[in-house]
């Protein structure tokens, strides 16, 4: 009786399948009358996070705590995660069977359907996360330059976003910090073909033979953030709601772009000078001065 309690209080390992990262999982136990061998080969991550647990009539013990890590994974993974509805908006039954919570950002939603077939969920993960990545360079590629020539910094003679991109289409070449760089525009998209596109192709292939090429870890992990799998697991989870932020922003600095003929540092400070007089609401009913011009 003594080994068997043993056995079902020893802690087991779990490894999600989609995050390709091993998970303790603690205080897992079997029901009665399974073997400690069979219940640690059937746990997976979901396990961690798992409503139902096994009837005992034996006193219960006092409850170890919950590290802040497995706190935080809690609300991301698993069935009890969070979900793109507040309870009662939103049943849980309602989630497609197919997003277990295995996945980083996985909220429960897909009206489309698109991640049905595994292989299918799988492919658009990787390009939501590519695409994520990219938004989040984008955006900040947007911003800093115009904020840089707005606060005393000489990064060209327009450091709008967009307006850049019509000196390059004139000839001319970039301009930081008051030196120029001698890249038009054609050797700048050569450039981004073979590098960029070079390097995504070499991934896409695995060239490499990563376990991962996703998250590769390794020497793309040079802070070592990955080396603890629970918190690795975490920062997968804030990359991808931040990379959808800045998705969501780039659209953004489009139409402003388009509407106001302005960049957004200069579309921010407009609205802090005078948020009552230079807000959507304002734009949209034309008191606003603009000048589109793309």
């Amino acid at each position: 009786m003594a080994s068997l309690a043993a056995a079902t209080a020893a802690p087991c390992l779990g490894k999600s399948e989609m995050l390709g990262t091993p998970l303790n999982l603690r205080n897992a136990t079997s029901a009665p009358g399974v073997s400690a061998r069979s219940s640690a080969g059937a746990f997976k991550i979901v396990a961690l996070f798992g409503k139902k647990k096994a009837a005992s009539t034996a006193p219960k013990a006092k409850t170890a705590s919950v590290s802040p890590a497995n706190e935080e994974l809690a609300k991301w993974y698993g069935p009890d995660r969070r979900i793109f509805l507040p309870e009662g908006l939103l049943d849980r039954s309602e989630i497609p069977a197919y997003l277990t919570g295995e996945v980083p950002g996985d909220y429960g939603y897909d009206p489309f359907g698109l991640g049905k077939k595994p292989e299918d969920l799988a492919k658009y993960r990787a390009y939501e996360l590519i695409h994520a990545r990219w938004a989040m360079l984008g955006a900040a590629g947007f911003v800093i330059p115009e904020a840089f020539n707005k606060f005393g910094a000489n990064c060209g003679p327009e450091a709008v976003w967009f307006k850049t991109g019509a000196l390059l289409l004139d000839g001319n070449t970039l301009n930081y910090f008051g030196k120029n760089i001698p890249i038009n525009l054609i050797a700048a998209v050569i450039a981004e073909i073979v590098l960029v596109g070079g390097a995504e192709y070499y991934r896409i292939i695995n060239g490499l033979n990563l376990e991962d090429n996703l998250h590769p870890g390794g020497p793309f992990d040079p802070l070592g953030l990955a080396n603890d799998p629970d918190q690795a697991a975490i920062l997968k989870v804030k990359e991808i709601k931040n990379g959808r932020l800045a998705m969501f922003a780039m659209l953004g600095f489009f139409l402003q772009a388009y509407v106001t003929g302005q960049g957004p540092v200069e579309n921010l400070a407009a609205h802090l000078s005078d948020p009552f007089g230079n807000n959507l609401l304002t734009v949209i009913a034309g008191n606003a001065e603009r000048a589109p011009t793309l």
